[in-house]
């Protein structure tokens, strides 16, 4: 069993509270069972040398008192850890992105553990790689610093540390988007992480295994990263009082996330939100409808429940028929299992209901439902009382002028379910104008993608298309590419200011600096220059 306390400014700090984690499979194959030995070990009733191989790890719970010395600690280290030279800090995100490859198969192996299925652990685990590979860190290097030398000066344009940034990964991708931080870092900010109570391990491991080590070979100061395990809302309470605290990276619904981006601002912190996507695919009528369908059907990785999954297909009239047979094909393939296997690609639903109100307002509204729409057991036997799974599910809209009517088409769906529009029969020009319209309305703007192969379609697409924080064309929707970000958007994704987050640049601001050498200030005062004069 992995034991982790709190660590903070260096050091290991231990609790008389710890939170248990149980290895995902043992849940789904012995739920009360599983719940019972976590209760038990979580109240003092079963000592920890007596738990189970089927517990995992445990993690410190801090209190306010942890949470403040984290701060504290944070504040001490941002004056040496930001004015290191960029090089050094690009020094580190090298070594996270080495370690990252090398324990590779162990960070999937831990999703695995924590509930992802293997598919998508493979992918979120790619993503890290991805985030922090050469080609990414040589672009954020030109972002962060450029230097021109005119005449007698030295021209900077910086990026300077914020300061202290904290950051609250979400329930569903804790580690992920704890890597997230690794930019913070490198802009020279001291980083402290929330780690969440009901998925605390894979935060805590990848601090000790990546994060710590990697910091280390850089040089930072131990108190440049700090992570607890603690209550959310006490923790952000603190976070958004504390005098300490520069920005504050949160993740949640867009509801609640943009009421907390205000009360950032109230109390002078600096926002970065990542909240809920509502991502658009459209399909036009020139594609391979076997890729087109395969890319579609990412819709279902971890059953949707990440935001950055397609949630609409927009579908040209004269190839919907075609893509949805191909698509249901596919979609009827996949079927629940444990987190382990091979193929396993869906997750538990959290939200059943929610996923049969908003099944039957689509219906109530006129979408056909095509494959899908019950619970399932860990077999796949249809259980409608006990199902932890949802069957993948595809519902047909017909027309762009209704279809923002329908819940599933308006709002983030967290669970397996894709309405496909199909868009009406009208000129070409007159259509690919109303598909960018129905695209830029789109209140959430995380991704879009397209599938196309006419150029003039996708010139326009990309020319029209001011929606979201990055667009794909005829590509993996959730596919990560390097340089390219990961996470950010527009609208309800990112509230206002939202944009493509580099966090790097989020979590930091341009400043100008001058170098000067035999200038004299009553001519410098007057003289206008150019690089033409120099």
């Amino acid at each position: 069993m992995y034991s982790y306390g709190s660590y903070i400014a260096g050091q290991d700090i231990p609790s008389d509270r710890w939170a248990y984690t149980v290895r995902a499979s043992a849940m789904l194959t012995d739920m009360m069972g599983s719940i019972r030995v976590k209760r038990d070990l979580e109240q003092g009733r079963l000592a920890p040398e007596e738990a189970p191989a089927s517990v995992i790890g445990r993690c410190a719970i801090g209190d306010a008192t942890d949470v403040e010395a984290a701060l504290r600690g944070a504040v001490g280290a941002v004056p040496t850890w930001a004015a290191a030279p960029l090089d050094t800090r690009l020094r580190f995100v090298a070594a996270v992105h080495d370690l990252a490859r090398s324990k590779r198969d162990d960070i999937v192996e831990l999703l695995i553990a924590e509930g992802h299925p293997r598919a998508l652990a493979e992918w979120e685990t790619s993503g890290v790689i991805a985030n922090t590979g050469p080609h990414t860190r040589a672009f954020m290097a030109q972002q962060l610093e450029h230097r021109s030398v005119l005449g007698p000066r030295e021209l900077i344009v910086r990026r300077v540390a914020d300061g202290v940034v904290c950051l609250n990964p979400p329930q569903n991708a804790t580690l992920a988007n704890t890597l997230l931080g690794v930019w913070a870092l490198a802009a020279g900010n001291a980083l402290v992480v929330r780690a969440p109570l009901s998925a605390p391990l894979g935060v805590l491991r990848i601090a000790h295994e990546v994060l710590v080590p990697a910091l280390r070979e850089a040089g930072a100061p131990p108190e440049a990263l700090s992570v607890v395990c603690s209550e959310a809302g006490q923790t952000l309470r603190q976070w958004l009082e504390s005098p300490h605290v520069d920005d504050i990276m949160y993740f949640g619904g867009s509801e609640q996330g943009v009421a907390f981006g205000a009360e950032c601002v109230a109390h002078g912190k600096k926002p970065v939100l990542e909240l809920a996507g509502n991502d658009t695919c459209v399909v036009w009528d020139d594609v391979d409808v076997d890729l087109a369908a395969e890319a579609l059907a990412e819709a279902f990785y971890g059953s949707g429940q990440i935001c950055m999954v397609p949630n609409c297909a927009v579908v040209h009239p004269a190839v919907a028929d075609a893509l949805i047979e191909r698509l249901v094909e596919r979609v009827r393939a996949i079927r629940p299992g444990l987190p382990e296997e091979p193929t396993a690609l869906l997750s538990p639903v959290r939200r059943t209901e929610a996923y049969e109100e908003v099944l039957k307002d689509a219906v109530e509204l006129g979408a056909t439902v095509v494959t899908g729409g019950r619970r399932l057991g860990l077999d796949g036997v249809p259980d409608p009382v006990g199902g932890v799974f949802v069957e993948p599910t595809v519902v047909r809209v017909d027309g762009l002028k209704a279809a923002r009517n329908v819940r599933a088409v308006r709002e983030e769906t967290f669970f397996p379910l894709l309405p496909v529009v199909v868009a009406d029969d009208v000129p070409e020009d007159e259509l690919l104008d109303s598909v960018v319209d129905f695209v830029n309305t789109n209140a959430y703007g995380l991704r879009n993608s397209l599938w196309a192969r006419d150029a003039d379609v996708i010139d326009g697409f990309v020319r029209g298309v001011r929606n979201g924080g990055l667009l794909k064309v005829n590509d993996s929707h959730i596919g990560f590419l390097p340089v390219l970000p990961t996470h950010g958007g527009t609208g309800l994704t990112g509230g206002p200011g939202g944009e493509a987050n580099y966090p790097a640049l989020r979590t930091s601001h341009l400043q100008g600096v001058s170098i000067a050498s035999g200038i004299r200030p009553t001519d410098a005062v007057f003289a206008a220059v150019s690089e033409e004069d120099q």
